[in-house]
């Protein structure tokens, strides 16, 4: 029985480096979706931060569930086996146990359920906004408003793979009219849709609202590091449900204000275009 733990023993040491190069590379490989990725995407914003905290004290909550069920069943293996007692117990009740397997799981739920709501509140709506932000869902793409900065509107498409590819942006993620937002700023997300059920959901601002007709849904993000980030409509919503992504910039105040800029003088170029051409027609 040593020689056997101490082979143990040495095989556990052995795969401790592989063990620890794993929990190392783990959130590396997390800042967006890859292959043979280990773990979730890394948190970019304060709700994100806050879900993946619940996330961990729950995996700490079933794993002690887990490890005390099976040492009851070890226990019960060992103590109460055939060869020991050939004639069972008659046994059919005991208050004690009774009431000790009702009580606790009420209190593991309970434990459970109060950091939950509070989750669920922190996530419902920011009390101070800096900026709004539109989403409208379509099939299948996404449109974009910012009522703040002048009611700067545009769709935004998946790009085709040749073009992604040609950009070194990933397949399926990637669209020609991304979301940019500053940094450090409170954005409030006013989402709908114009047909069916679609879902705005990015992972790593821990954000996932349905758009709904008729029905306007609030939630909220604000980033804490410069980056791209990507999402996708995870309802499914008819046949190009895959190919609606959704792409957030996140930009110094700065950059954002000149591309509000570029924004509203394209927009001015494309009005005065349009009233151009009404007016050759006219004539």
């Amino acid at each position: 029985m040593t020689g056997f733990r101490m082979v143990r023993l040495r095989a556990l040491w052995r795969l401790a480096p592989a063990t620890a190069l794993l929990s190392w590379i783990a959130p590396a490989f997390a800042e967006d979706a890859r292959d043979w990725q280990l773990g979730m995407q890394a948190a970019a914003t304060p709700v994100r931060e806050h879900i993946d905290a619940l996330n961990d004290e729950l995996l700490v909550i079933i794993t002690v569930i887990t490890l005390f069920v099976m040492g009851l069943l070890l226990y019960v293996i060992v103590r109460f086996n055939a060869k020991r007692h050939p004639v069972p117990s008659k046994t059919t009740h005991n208050t004690i146990l009774e009431v000790l397997w009702t009580v606790v799981p009420v209190l593991i739920l309970v434990i459970i359920a109060i950091p939950s709501f509070k989750l669920l509140y922190f996530m419902d709506k920011n009390p101070h906004p800096q900026m709004t932000l539109k989403v409208t869902g379509h099939q299948w793409y996404w449109s974009y408003e910012y009522p703040d900065q002048g009611d700067i509107g545009f769709d935004s498409n998946i790009l085709p793979d040749d073009q992604a590819a040609k950009n070194g942006q990933p397949r399926l993620l990637a669209v020609d009219n991304p979301v940019v937002v500053p940094l450090g700023t409170v954005v409030r997300l006013l989402i709908t849709g114009t047909d069916v059920i679609h879902s705005w959901y990015v992972p790593a601002a821990g954000v996932q609202e349905y758009a709904v007709v008729g029905r306007i849904n609030e939630s909220w993000m604000q980033f804490d590091r410069l980056g791209t980030f990507y999402g996708q409509c995870n309802q499914i919503c008819g046949l190009n449900h895959p190919f609606m992504p959704i792409q957030i910039n996140v930009v110094s105040q700065n950059d954002f204000n000149k591309w509000v800029d570029d924004k509203k003088k394209s927009a001015a170029r494309e009005g005065a275009g349009t009233v151009t051409l009404a007016a050759a027609a006219a004539r």
